[in-house]
């Protein structure tokens, strides 16, 4: 039954030596794979801007120092106009020859909420395209810290915005140094 068939060898006396020696003269020359890449790690974190922080706070110190050093007190009047407006422009604000579209009163207002109800109003009376707006800060003469806080908030941020022309504290019929009128840019189409 089994003519054409050989027996299988019989290994039973055969040593391991002889059986990796037999694997490798089967197999051939091998040669070494490169070693594998390691799967890549954690990514480092970003370094920190030490250098360009430390410059920015000591940037917006001195800014702070700035506004301190030319604190406004009650009496004083505010005034300001760009370059480009004509000096008649500011006189013609300072009579009130120029008519309030709206008013913003920041009495019984903290700082914080004051700035936040001064930045909305602005960014509406310009979308309105109102020309003439006043804002009503008060004399600070009732303040804490002997300092008109909102007359001094009101001065900074107006002068801040570039959609302010001019503005000059209003005439004594319309609130005096206890509120100023703001004349606004031309709303862009």
């Amino acid at each position: 039954m089994n003519a054409g068939r050989k027996p299988p060898p019989d290994h039973g006396d055969e040593s391991p030596e002889d059986d990796a020696a037999l694997f490798r003269a089967a197999i051939g020359n091998v040669r070494e794979l490169p070693a594998a890449t390691p799967p890549p790690g954690k990514p480092r974190p970003r370094p920190l801007p030490r250098m360009a922080r430390r410059d920015e706070d000591e940037a917006l110190d001195t800014f702070r120092q700035a506004l301190q050093a030319d604190v406004l007190e009650s009496g004083d009047g505010l005034s300001f106009r760009r370059d480009h407006v004509p000096a008649r422009v500011l006189q013609r604000l300072r009579r009130g020859h120029y008519a309030a579209q709206d008013e913003l009163d920041l009495h019984h207002s903290d700082a914080g909420q004051a700035e936040l109800l001064l930045r909305r109003f602005m960014t509406e009376s310009r979308q309105a395209g109102l020309g003439c707006v006043c804002i009503v800060h008060g004399k600070g003469l009732h303040s804490d810290s002997g300092v008109p806080v909102m007359k001094n908030l009101v001065d900074r941020l107006l002068r801040q915005r570039s959609d302010v022309l001019a503005f000059h504290s209003a005439p004594p019929a319309q609130g005096g140094h206890g509120a100023v009128l703001v004349l606004l840019a031309q709303k862009r189409r």
